[in-house]
Formats: C-alpha cells, structure tokens, sequence
C-alpha cells in the first residue's frame, strides 16, 4: 500500500538582519585563514594523506588509476586536501535573501547560474509528444541569449534557482536550525546541483524523489519550481527525521500540502494512484568524500565488502523509477562516487534490460555551459565501445557520441574541487 507521511510542521520565514554581523566576522576571519594557508599546505596536505582510510585509498589509487588514467592523480590530490573543497551557497527563494546576497558578493562569490531577464511563454506547456517544452533550469550562454531573442521558440532558462560560488574555499558560515523559522541558504557541493537541473522540474509537474535524504536535492527542486506534488522517499529512520528536519527548515507552509514524505524501500516503491513526471534516483553509492575521512581501517574494509553489491541495488532503484516515471516523463540517476561500477555500468545494465528507456545527451545542455566551473568526463575508458542494442546507438547526424549519452561525471580538480558527481538522463518512450 502507498503511504504518505505529510511532513506536519509551521514552516515560517525568518529575518536574517540579527545574523548579518555574525556572518561578517566568519567571512573575515575565513578570508585571514584563507591567506595563511598557503604558507602550510604543504604540511596540511600530507597530514590530511596520512589520516585518510588507508585500506580505501589503497583501493581507489588501485581502481581510478586505471579509470581515470592521468587525471587520477590530481583528483586524488583535491580529494586528500579537505582545506581546498569549495562549496556553494543555495539560496531560499521562500526567504528574504537580500542581506545574505550583499554578504556574498562583498566576499566574492558569484551566482553559479546567471539569471536571464527574459521570460518564457511556455513555463508549463508539454508538446504533443508528452516532452517537455518548458524553459530549462540551467543559464544561458550568450550564443543562446541570442538565439531566443531572434527565435521565440527556443527554451529559456529557468529563474528561480539562485546559489553562489566562491573560486577559493572559502567556507560561508552555516545558519543554526530553527523550529518554525526558515534559513535563508542551504550550503552545498555545487555539483550537486547538477543532477537537479537535468531533471528540468516544472511548474506542475509531479516530482518523485526517489532517494531523498538528507534533503538537499529536493530543497533545490523547490528552487526551480513549484510542483504539483514532491514525494521525499527515504526508508532509514534516522535520515527521514534528518530529512524532515531539512524540509521544516527551508520549505514554507504554503507548500505543505505539495511536499510529503514517504518510507517506502526504493528498491519496490509502489503508487496505485500517482503517474510521476519527473523521478530522481541519487542513490545509495560509495561516498569517495566521506569514505576517505570517515572511518577507520576496519570500518573501511567492511565498506569495501559492501560496495561490491551496490551495483545491484543501485540498477533495482533505477529499474523502479523507469517503471514509476510516465511514458515521455523523465530519470535522472546520479551518485557521488567515480566508480564506473556504479556509475556508467549500472545505466547501460538497466538500458540493455528496458527497452523502453533511452538516454538523453547532457553534454550541450549541461557540460558545455557550464565547463567554466566543473571538470568534466564523459565516459571512462571501455564504456560505450561495445556493441548496443540498435534502439540506443544515436541517431545518423547526432551531435554527440553514445558514450556521451550514457552519462557525465564530475572529477574534483586542483581550483575545481566540486565533485565527483555522475548524473545520467533517461527518458522513457511513448
């Protein structure tokens, strides 16, 4: 049986006047340590090195040494200098933001998606294929803000997602949770975001989350849109409540009756009496953030047992959301690792095994607009060069090769540290 919880709080908007002192000073004290760091990064580096997880570096050295080839080596130095990580700062649309945008911009940051003044006739129209034809939540590059203004019919960006980077790590102060107040910005991996506009929520839309702690992505879909329903699945106790907490936190009252959480297993969710639009799967993977700083060598030997079966359980969920999304609707599958397993192997093993699914091509629509910020990797090296079923080679005069088509994947990078983050997009027919 499908049963929703709706997520029953007063989610009110906060002033933010009291904080803006408090952040100020973080920011300067942020910026002070940022200049001094240069001088030890060295002895910061090779300390953080020797307190990482040695039985799950010993591991990736092993396997992205010959995924990644070359590039293996600087990812692994971003990923074993915590002091370099960058981190984006998500805006609360629901909130007054105008103090918290004066702060960012007195220290740097920068919107990571520029907003277009130009708005678009068809915010909530689906064409006669069931696609949708509604403006994207990505910016538009100035070859594109040409195009719309001597062509209509092409697809605007969509306004409402508001979030900054900084091009240093500089680490904007958290805000503290509130009962019955809403925070004004939800900090970030950037990359993160990544997978949120790909899925392209519009207004009206019936969204389905299918993984959704601890909540970020579905605060970010809030941002883009405001749609029919958004149901936030997590089975776990313990990251439901955390999820709950994040709703209550961000999301006003105004949108409770559209925003419910379920405890459904992904890897069977059922919905008798819902059609979903738009499913997103950021599923259960091996986090190679936390694995590296989390646990110790025992905990990390077991974690390395454990992740020879995500695979498995990774390829149910996106078989379940394919199976719950409507003819013409769309899945976004992404995970925080780099692994191939889990990643580019696990959509060609669901594609092969649905014929109704077919995947859509991010890399004009996400890689090139936005290669400023992200490193980029299309396909690792042995995927996409075996033989596929006709139905899923690209079509004659495609711009992009199949392997492309299988997924993106973001590579933390010296200066670029967003990331790892691989998102794939699939449509299934009509």
């Amino acid at each position: 049986m499908f049963v929703l919880h709706q997520v029953h709080s007063v989610w009110r908007t906060s002033s933010f006047t009291a904080e803006k002192l408090t952040l100020c000073l973080c920011l300067r004290r942020c910026h002070t340590t940022q200049r001094g760091a240069a001088n030890t990064q060295l002895i910061k580096k090779h300390k953080k090195e020797r307190s990482s997880c040695q039985p799950v570096l010993d591991l990736f050295d092993q396997q992205y040494s010959q995924e990644l080839g070359d590039l293996w080596a600087s990812t692994r130095s971003a990923l074993l200098d915590p002091q370099s990580w960058q981190y984006g700062v998500l805006l609360n649309r629901f909130t007054a933001v105008t103090d918290v945008t004066q702060i960012l911009q007195s220290q740097g940051f920068s919107r990571f998606l520029p907003q277009t003044d130009v708005s678009s006739p068809l915010s909530n129209s689906k064409n006669q294929t069931g696609k949708d034809s509604s403006p994207q939540c990505v910016s538009a590059s100035p070859a594109l803000s040409q195009d719309i203004r001597s062509n209509p019919s092409v697809t605007l960006p969509h306004p409402s997602l508001q979030c900054y980077i900084h091009a240093h790590p500089l680490r904007f102060p958290s805000q503290p949770h509130r009962h019955g107040q809403l925070k004004q910005y939800y900090l970030l991996n950037a990359a993160s975001l990544l997978p949120v506009l790909a899925l392209q929520v519009r207004d009206g839309d019936k969204v389905l989350d299918l993984c959704s702690a601890p909540g970020g992505k579905a605060l970010a879909i809030l941002q883009c849109a405001t749609p029919e329903l958004l149901c936030c699945n997590e089975p776990d106790p313990h990251r439901r409540d955390w999820l709950a907490k994040t709703l209550e936190s961000y999301v006003p009252h105004s949108l409770h009756s559209k925003v419910m959480v379920s405890a459904q297993d992904g890897q069977r969710f059922q919905s008798e009496d819902v059609t979903y639009d738009k499913v997103l799967v950021d599923a259960p993977c091996s986090n190679d953030r936390s694995w590296l700083y989390s646990c110790s060598s025992q905990k990390g030997e077991q974690r390395l047992k454990e992740r020879a079966r995500l695979p498995v359980l990774q390829a149910q969920l996106l078989r379940c959301a394919l199976s719950l999304v409507r003819p013409g609707g769309l899945v976004v599958y992404s995970t925080c690792t780099l692994s191939s397993s889990e990643n580019y192997a696990v959509v060609e093993t669901v594609l092969n095994d649905f014929p109704e699914a077919e995947p859509e091509d991010l890399w004009d629509e996400i890689v090139a607009p936005l290669s400023e910020h992200f490193v980029f990797r299309p396909s690792h090296p042995g995927y996409g060069k075996t033989s596929h079923k006709h139905s899923l080679l690209p079509q004659e005069g495609a711009l992009s090769s199949y392997p492309h088509r299988l997924g993106i994947l973001v590579v933390p990078q010296p200066g670029k540290t967003w990331g790892p983050m691989f998102l794939s997009r699939i449509r299934r027919r009509t």
